[in-house]
Formats: structure tokens, C-alpha cells, sequence
């Protein structure tokens, strides 16, 4: 419950709690990006013709530019302010959100996301930082709970709206309500925000390590999109996947050697954050994979609308925060391996069942179970990514669990994509069952890996 700003302590800021809820929704529309427009891509597709690959792009162009500059983001707020930063995140994400709703071409529509993705990375950080800062003591950890609620009720929410949108005004209006939304807040945050001063004046910015860690993740994703239509065997495939694998070493060397990292590299190297990451990328990218598969299943196989579809992806929604509420609850008692191990077999068995039976009752209820396990899974890696760290360290590991969870994304649409790739352009169920067959065996696989890599109950606080 939202405590009432008349009952401030101390030199807190009085309108804190009415910040954090304009902060809150801010959040909440970057959020909803990716699970609202998963409902309008089969209309987005139609309507402005747009061929598989670029259709994919409209998922991962969002999420590599979000993921790939959120580090610098957060620099960018502890060199010239948070307000500041927060403030022009939310105008770019605003205003890009309303070119991409105009957008009569395939390219206007891809480049209003990545506008949309930029903007993202400002805001995000810079309005954590801005949460952190206005609350103290025990009223931050309530902050932080509401703040950590929002991403499954944006899940939950995103497929509704977008679902509602899509099936009445159309699908421009999945990014024409930010609009009015963001500039609201804007407003509103322009006239209530304290000034924030930089944390750390005169530091540098790792402009070279944002665009390898991105240039190189956008090579890798644009091989896994490429690879089916050429081939996963393929030259093109291969050079491709090579050069993202030269940009990482690249970008991990630099890191090493300048004296302004975005990321302590080091830390990756820890097995609790080690894990943590491949963990939240696994969840995302399976949380993508049901979405994309659903949601064209759905409409163009079965002929659904987009209200019905939104609704018919809504328990999938639910569970996975139930499935997360109920983790967070009990990782304490079991720790992170067994919870992590149960979470990713429950996504492999609801993933495994459409592939070897598809109709579309069946379908709905298996990928809500398969919802279930990666709501385990997103409490598990955050636990376990944090759990070890030290305080002057938080800050930096919440920016690489944040940056994996958008990198798994933009993976998950890449290969489901390509694998669907026969079901996305012709009429036949091959694509789809394939799609949720290999998903099902990564999940799979990722349960042995998680079993071996995770720490045990000793190594996770809460």
C-alpha cells in the first residue's frame, strides 16, 4: 500500500510516494514495450507488409538498444544528474513512441524503436537512481518492493492492452499511448523532482564499450535471424557469429583497460553472478519465445482476434507472478538450486507439449505452466546475481542482470524466428511445433546446467 506523503519523516521529500508512483508508471511503459507490441506483431506484419526478419527486428531492435546502453545510461545519470538524464530518457522514448505509431514503412517503424530503445536506457537507471535517493531505511525497501512488483504486472498487463488496442483502435495505439502518458509525467516530474547533483562530476563515458558490447550482441542477433532463411551452417551465419564472438572479447579487454568501465567484467567471473545472468537470460528468452510462438499460433493459425488472444495470454501472465511471489516467499528455506532447476523443468514440460500436441486449448494451458516456471526463475537469478555482492557493488550488478534480461530478449525472438520461420510464412503447424520443441530442450539443458552451476542455499540472502 502506497504510504501518504503527509507523514514524512524528517527531511524527506514530501511528495515521495507520489513521485515513486509517476516514476512507477514511467517504468511501467518501457515495461510494457516488449508484451504489448508481441500481441500486434501479426497486424503490424499485414499492414505495413513487412517480411519475417524485419518483424523480428521490431522485438529486438527494442531490447538490444535498451540492453546495449543501459550501463552508459546509468553512467550518464551519476555524471550529469538523475533528474536530468530522467527527464530527457522520458521526452526521447515519448516522442520516438509517436513516430513509431506513424510509421508507414518498415523502416520508420524499426527506427522509432530503436529511438524508443535509447530512451529506455536513459530512463530506466536515472529513475531507479532517483527512487533510491528519495527514500531511506525501511520506506526504501517498501519503494524497491513496488518498484520490483511492476515488471510482472507489466507482463500482465502489456498483454491486455495490447490485446484491446490492437483489436479497437489499432495497432498504432500500442505505442500512441505513451504519448499523452509520458507527457504527463514529464510534466509532472519537471515541476516535483528535487535537483540532483552528478555523483561522480567529471568521470568519463564508456562510449566505446557501448557500442561493442551492442554492435556485437546486434551481429549475433542478426545471425540467429539470418539462419533461417540461409541456414544455421551457413558462411554468412558463421562470420557473423564470429564477429559478435570478437566484439565480446573485445569489449571484455576493454573493460579490463580503461580506467571508466561501464562493467566490472571481474564480476561475471563470480559463480552467484555468473549464474544470476544466465539465468534472467534464459527467463526472458523463454518468456519471448511462448509470446511470439502464442501469440501468431493464435491469430494466424487459429484465426483469433487480438482481444482474445490478449486474454488467452493472460493466465499466463498471472502465474508467472504468482510463481515469482510465491519463490521469493520460500527461496529462503530451499535456496536458489533446487528452485532453479524446478523452474526451468516446468517451462521445459509446458513447452514440450504443444510440440507433440497443438490445439488451442492445450496450447493456452501449457504455456501458462511453462509462465509458471520462468516466474521461479526470474526470482531465483535476481536472488542469486545479488545475494553475494557488497553494497558498492549493487549498483553495477542490478545494470548486468538488467542488461542480460533485455540481451535474452532480443536471443529469444532471434532463434524462435528462425526456427518458426515454415509456420511464420505459410500456412502449416512444422514452425511452431519445432519452435516450442527446441525451447523445450534448451530449457531442458539449462535445468542440468543450473543444477551444476547454481550455488547452494548458503550462498543466497533475502
Amino acid at each position: 500500500m502506497i504510504m501518504s506523503d503527509s507523514f514524512a519523516r524528517p527531511g524527506a521529500h514530501p511528495l515521495r510516494w507520489r513521485l515513486l508512483g509517476f516514476l512507477g508508471v514511467a517504468q511501467l511503459m518501457l515495461i510494457l514495450d516488449v508484451t504489448v507490441v508481441a500481441i500486434a506483431l501479426p497486424h503490424i506484419e499485414t499492414d505495413l507488409g513487412m517480411s519475417r526478419e524485419a518483424m523480428t527486428w521490431v522485438v529486438s531492435a527494442y531490447t538490444l538498444a535498451f540492453g546495449g546502453l543501459l550501463l552508459l545510461g546509468g553512467r550518464l545519470a551519476d555524471l550529469a544528474g538523475a533528474k536530468r538524464i530522467a527527464l530527457a530518457g522520458l521526452l526521447i522514448f515519448t516522442l520516438a513512441s509517436l513516430v513509431t505509431g506513424l510509421a508507414g514503412s518498415s523502416a520508420v517503424l524499426l527506427g522509432g524503436r530503436i529511438a524508443q530503445g535509447v530512451g529506455a536506457a536513459l530512463l530506466s537507471p536515472s529513475a531507479l537512481s532517483l527512487v533510491v535517493g528519495l527514500f531511506d531505511g525501511d520506506e526504501r525497501n517498501k519503494a524497491l518492493g513496488v518498484w520490483s512488483a511492476l515488471g510482472g504486472g507489466g507482463a500482465a498487463l502489456g498483454v491486455l492492452l495490447g490485446g484491446l488496442l490492437t483489436a479497437g483502435p489499432g495497432w498504432p495505439w500500442v505505442f500512441w499511448i505513451n504519448v499523452p502518458i509520458g507527457l504527463v509525467i514529464l510534466a509532472a516530474l519537471a515541476r516535483m523532482l528535487p535537483g540532483t547533483a552528478p555523483v561522480v562530476p567529471g568521470a568519463r563515458l564508456d562510449v566505446l564499450g557501448a557500442l561493442l558490447v551492442t554492435a556485437s550482441s546486434g551481429a549475433l542477433v542478426y545471425a540467429l535471424i539470418n539462419a533461417g532463411d540461409q541456414g544455421w551452417l551457413t558462411a554468412t551465419t558463421g562470420w557473423l557469429v564470429l564477429a559478435a564472438a570478437v566484439g565480446y572479447v573485445a569489449f571484455v579487454a576493454w573493460q579490463r583497460r580503461t580506467k571508466a568501465p561501464l562493467m566490472d567484467v571481474r564480476l561475471l567471473v563470480r559463480r552467484p553472478v555468473a549464474t544470476g545472468t544466465f539465468l534472467i537470460l534464459m527467463a526472458t528468452a523463454l518468456t519471448v519465445a511462448v509470446f511470439f510462438l502464442g501469440t501468431f499460433y493464435f491469430q494466424q493459425e487459429r484465426g483469433f482476434n487480438a482481444l482474445v488472444t490478449g486474454l488467452l495470454f493472460l493466465p499466463v501472465a498471472l502465474l508467472t507472478i504468482a510463481a515469482a511471489n510465491l519463490t521469493g516467499r520460500v527461496i529462503g528455506r530451499f535456496g536458489a538450486r533446487p528452485l532453479a532447476v524446478a523452474g526451468l523443468l516446468v517451462a521445459a514440460i509446458g513447452l514440450t507439449v504443444p510440440a507433440l500436441v497443438m490445439n488451442a486449448v492445450v496450447v493456452a494451458i501449457s504455456i501458462a505452466v511453462a509462465g509458471a516456471g520462468t516466474g521461479v526463475l526470474f526470482v531465483v537469478a535476481s536472488a542469486t546475481a545479488l545475494g553475494q555482492v557488497a553494497p558498492h557493488e549493487a549498483g553495477i550488478a542490478s545494470g548486468i542482470v538488467s542488461t542480460f534480461h533485455e540481451f535474452g530478449a532480443s536471443l529469444g525472438a532471434a532463434v524462435v524466428s528462425s526456427v518458426a520461420a515454415a509456420s511464420l510464412v505459410a500456412e502449416t503447424l512444422a514452425g511452431f511445433r519445432g519452435g516450442f520443441l527446441v525451447f523445450a530442450v534448451t530449457a531442458a539443458v539449462a535445468a542440468v546446467a543450473a543444477g551444476a552451476l547454481s550455488p547452494g542455499r548458503p550462498s543466497v540472502k533475502v
